[in-house]
């Protein structure tokens, strides 16, 4: 729903616009131009949308994951009276506000006992509290949203710009984690995105990672794994449980069984990607980044496997985490793990310091016969997207790539 005041925004600059909006009862910005709109919620900082607009005659469908329950603004869950609809703290304060695409900072996975106790959960501070906007930005060539949140506990201070430039289907994203205090700070740094049907599809969709190889999950899953635990595989072919492999480009291929696994990204590449597409509707979906950033991959997959509230044995989701740590475990094992495969396991702020992080997600209709994806490349002006059917070289122009230093 758009506000008469975003309207009048939408309509001074044209065909680019960035307004506050809702989504679902949230509070949420638009950003966007006359091909997409894309939605981020100030609860949380999660990206709900990210779709074609109808106007454009592409497929509009929205291919980030939106559960089946309604959520809550995160930073509003209090255990009395959200426990019951989204579970404990630990995980709740999340879940209560979880969709699309979530930032796991400044540790990936659960808190430790005491960690909890003191009101922490999973995944960090960041997806669980309120998120301000620290600037927008509607010219005549692109439209920006800037978004800040402080972690005060971590000691941290996030923030994240969002550009869409006109006649453009890519989303170009510059985050920086900036360290508030005098001491330097190890920490995980994930982009949690979570897709799901009816965009993918045990039979007309497929998934994409510029994967190597990886391991499946040490802790099983919640007595409901379809995978073997803590087995080294090649991508894309996991170890199933009941023998045999089970081939992850594919999703939700057996109901009532979930999995974590991490892959390894090509080290023989400096800008990797993750990819889904549907062939029943059409869309690709991708994100692009560098290798420096985020070496790692975690796969996750439930599939009407947890029951208790608010899965209730019906929910489907795929998560394709892209992020500088290999396995959502919190931070005491993952530091007493070390490194896997040779690869960093962490990212550092120097004291008083920053880091920064560049990517890109772009969305493209895919012609008859396309296939899955089997390669991304970027390259000046235009992200080149090949199929693993026809072999058509799919071209996405995208602009703004030489500001990402990728090109």
């Amino acid at each position: 729903m758009t506000t008469p005041m975003a309207k009048r925004q939408m309509q001074l600059k044209g065909d680019l616009f960035c307004s506050r909006t809702s989504w679902r009862g949230r509070q949420a910005y638009a950003l966007g131009n006359s091909l997409v709109r894309l939605v981020t919620l100030t609860g949380g900082g999660h990206i709900a949308e990210f779709c074609f607009q109808e106007s454009s005659g592409f497929p509009t469908l929205n291919p980030l994951w939106v559960p089946p329950w309604k959520t809550v603004e995160p930073y509003r869950y209090r255990e009395k009276l959200h426990a019951a609809r989204y579970g404990a703290p630990v995980t709740g304060k999340l879940i209560s506000g979880l969709v699309g695409h979530n930032l796991c900072l400044d540790y990936f996975g659960p808190p430790s006992d005491e960690e909890a106790k003191q009101g922490l959960s999973i995944h960090g501070e960041a997806p669980s509290i309120r998120w301000l906007k620290s600037g927008t930005q509607a010219t005549s060539e692109y439209a920006a949203l800037e978004l800040t949140v402080r972690l005060p506990v971590a000691g941290l201070r996030f923030s994240r710009e969002i550009k869409i430039r006109r006649g453009e289907s890519v989303a170009f994203f510059n985050e920086t984690v900036t360290n508030e205090r005098k001491a330097d700070h190890l920490f995980h740094w994930t982009q949690h995105v979570t897709l799901g049907p009816p965009f993918l599809d045990p039979r007309q969709s497929s998934v994409a990672v510029s994967a190597t190889k990886g391991r499946t999950f040490p802790h099983g899953y919640e007595d409901k794994a379809l995978l073997e635990s803590s087995r080294d595989f090649r991508w894309p072919n996991a170890p199933a449980l009941e023998g045999g492999f089970v081939d992850l480009t594919r999703s939700f291929i057996r109901p009532g069984r979930g999995f974590v696994v991490t892959v390894q990204l090509d080290p023989r590449r400096e800008a990797e990607f993750i990819a889904a597409v549907s062939t029943q509707h059409g869309l690709l979906l991708a994100y692009c980044f560098s290798r420096r950033d985020f070496p790692w991959v975690a796969i996750w997959e439930e599939n009407r496997a947890r029951t208790g509230a608010p899965w209730s044995g019906r929910c489907q989701a795929r998560g394709l985490e892209f992020g500088s740590t290999p396995f959502p475990v919190g931070r005491r094992e993952a530091f007493a793990c070390g490194p896997l495969f040779a690869t960093p396991h962490f990212s550092i702020v120097p004291a008083r310091g920053r880091v920064a992080a560049r990517y890109v997600s772009l969305l493209a209709q895919i012609p008859d016969k396309f296939g899955g994806v089997r390669d991304i490349r970027l390259r000046e002006g235009e992200i080149q997207v090949s199929g693993t059917g026809n072999r058509e070289v799919l071209r996405v122009r995208a602009s703004g790539l030489r500001e990402t230093g990728f090109v």
